[in-house]
């Protein structure tokens, strides 16, 4: 299994605008057609069974056991989630939202329903606790589901919630072992982020099973 977290390197991965350009881009990531999702923070999965289907669902999830398939979830803050399994892969768009919904462990079960459950799991770029400030009965309704973990402070004092916490307390009920790549989208200087600097860009969770056929070895 191969994923690549994607930053202003490859280019803005947004959907929408110039279509060659979106096009170009994302085959210098992975030369196959994407499975990308309209994404509205819930927790439905679309499960491919052949490269590039259900391209433009509504969903924030996406699973396949198809070597070569392509799935991708693109985010500005929100936190990238890669599934792994021998012999399959799942994407997950986990926003505050999405993590109250279940959305990794919605991904988790639909790749257990292929026979495939996964085995651990790996963090993207997302923002972090230090910049993201949180009020309100969200932040309750978060905390109620995954433990006061993901309560936390704003580098200014202020309430925050960290959506990583709440991604490492999911994967700690799957027993999934969690590789967090610990990058704050609002600090780092090569990610787009929507909550600190209103950026329109998108970087991407880019995810697919070996052998892909179109890899040249």
């Amino acid at each position: 299994m191969t994923y690549v977290f994607t930053d202003s390197r490859h280019g803005d991965l947004a959907v929408g605008g110039d279509g060659a350009l979106l096009a170009s881009r994302r085959r210098a990531v992975a030369d196959a057609r994407w499975t990308w999702l309209q994404q509205v923070h819930g927790a439905d999965v679309v499960v491919v069974t052949e490269p590039g289907e259900h391209a433009g669902a509504t969903a924030d999830a996406a699973v396949t056991a198809v070597p070569g398939a392509v799935l991708a979830i693109h985010t500005a803050d929100c936190a990238p989630v890669v599934l792994l399994a021998p012999g399959a892969v799942g994407v997950a768009h986990a926003g505050w939202r999405g993590l109250a919904s279940g959305v990794i462990e919605a991904a988790a079960a639909a790749m257990a329903d292929l026979g495939h459950p996964p085995v651990s799991a790996a963090l993207g770029p997302c923002i972090r606790a230090r910049c993201y400030e949180f009020v309100g009965p969200e932040l309750h309704e978060v905390a109620e589901r995954y433990g006061p973990s993901v309560r936390a402070t704003t580098g200014w004092g202020t309430p925050a919630l960290d959506v990583a916490a709440g991604v490492a307390a999911a994967c700690a009920e799957l027993r999934l072992p969690l590789h967090d790549v610990g990058l704050c989208t609002a600090c780092s200087p090569r990610h787009w982020s929507f909550r600190a600097r209103a950026d329109a860009g998108r970087q991407a969770a880019v995810a697919w099973v070996d052998p892909a056929p179109w890899v040249r070895r």
